[in-house]
């Protein structure tokens, strides 16, 4: 079953491009994440921490 698939995946022509464009995908993700957290405020961080407490208070106040 290997065989048939590294076969077939060698007679099709231009497939080694589709990992590079995967990993220029994945790494650009986390490239853009690591800068987004580094970059976003301080009091916008705190404030979305403490969305979870916050809907816990509430939830056993009603």
């Amino acid at each position: 079953m290997l065989k048939f698939v590294k076969n077939h995946m060698e007679s099709i022509t231009g497939i080694e491009i589709y990992p590079i464009i995967s990993l220029l995908i994945f790494f650009t993700f986390f490239v853009v994440l690591f800068w987004w957290v580094f970059t976003a405020k301080k009091e916008y961080i705190n404030k979305v921490s403490n969305i979870p407490l916050d809907n816990q208070q509430n939830d056993t106040i009603l």
